[in-house]
């Protein structure tokens, strides 16, 4: 039996994979501490960690999970960018979850559109208070108008049938387009310039790299139209935080939805409704009336997190029986030849 150090834990995480385990196989303990290098130590007589978006996994971690012989780590999710791969190499197997459910995160992210559109949380606090006037709850038909999608994976090929159901012409940007599926879709490929010049509303549904890193900055936003929505449902460090403020500020920008934050690590899955919030910028959004932000609960279905805790488990159980790795991260990825890269699956 393999015994596994599951971190920052919560107990929709304890019911999803318990309701998978089998007790002859594995023997999971889970902690509600975030690993860390103050934390990593708990890994001591385990055979292998699951990890989370918000667990550090830079050198001194790594560090002490190779000097306590772990030689593999299944981060429950699809991101990896809090992993330093490099550190990793030749060492400890990095395996995730590529897709537990597109579905989930590209409805969510429809869902932030249409709310801020239609204001329909505003439009429920005040008939709350028997409050029923309209004024201030104006929005705009989205049939007709210009969808942007940056990144056509799994999640953005579905954000873009779901934009094309709504009747509108969706643009996209990606850096191995699929022409062919393009044409089938009814969408075109151009390149960010355009797209940020003709989108009426920006969907980002690309892994965060060097490259992409604050793909969203003052430049950026200097393109766009006048009143655009921004949707972020990917990772936090695709924008610039600071030249987001900015923008809304100026009213360059009339709408922000995002379920990801630059810094969330520190606040994202905690009930801090008792305590001040010590991060000016995200203290800041909070305040905007065009904003809305949600605790990166994108993924956060029924069949999403059981799809998390199948594939989880899968790939724990390759890795002990010495089976392909097919849910492995490449630490060459960020190299444009490597040949997982080019096929679209280590996004």
């Amino acid at each position: 039996m393999k015994r596994i150090a599951f971190f920052d834990t919560k107990s929709y995480d304890r019911r999803s994979f318990e309701a998978k385990i089998d007790s002859k196989e594995f023997e999971i303990s889970f902690f509600e501490a975030r690993l860390s290098p103050k934390t990593a130590d708990l890994v001591k007589g385990f055979d292998g960690v699951c990890a989370f978006v918000n667990d550090t996994l830079d050198t001194r971690v790594i560090d002490i999970l190779k000097r306590e012989n772990i030689g593999v780590v299944a981060m429950r999710c699809a991101g990896y960018n809090n992993v330093d791969l490099k550190a990793a190499f030749n060492n400890v197997h990095f395996l995730r979850v590529p897709a537990y459910s597109p579905y989930a995160v590209a409805e969510h992210a429809a869902a932030l559109i249409l709310t801020l559109n239609r204001r329909t949380h505003k439009s429920y606090l005040r008939t709350r208070e028997s409050n029923f006037a309209l004024a201030g709850l104006e929005g705009f038909d989205l049939h007709g108008k210009t969808a942007g999608v940056i990144g056509t994976g799994k999640i953005g090929r579905i954000m873009i049938r779901i934009l094309r159901g709504f009747g509108m012409d969706v643009l996209a940007h990606d850096p191995y387009p699929d022409q062919e599926y393009a044409q089938h879709e009814g969408f075109h490929f151009v390149d960010l310039d355009a797209l940020y010049a003709r989108s009426d509303i920006i969907s980002l549904h690309c892994p965060l790299t060097k490259e992409t890193h604050h793909l969203i900055d003052a430049d950026a936003l200097a393109a766009m139209k006048p009143g655009v929505m921004i949707i972020n449902t990917s990772r936090g460090g695709l924008i610039d935080t600071k030249a987001l403020v900015a923008g809304l500020k100026s009213g360059k920008i009339g709408y922000a939805g995002l379920d990801v934050y630059e810094e969330e690590g520190e606040y994202f899955f905690e009930d801090l409704s008792g305590e001040i919030i010590s991060d000016d910028i995200l203290a800041r959004l909070l305040t905007f009336p065009n904003v809305l932000i949600t605790s990166h609960q994108g993924f956060f279905t029924k069949e999403a997190l059981a799809n998390i805790a199948e594939t989880t488990l899968g790939n724990f159980r390759a890795f002990f029986r010495g089976e392909a790795l097919d849910n492995e991260v490449c630490y060459r990825c960020d190299r444009p030849e490597c040949r997982k890269k080019r096929e679209g699956r280590c996004f």
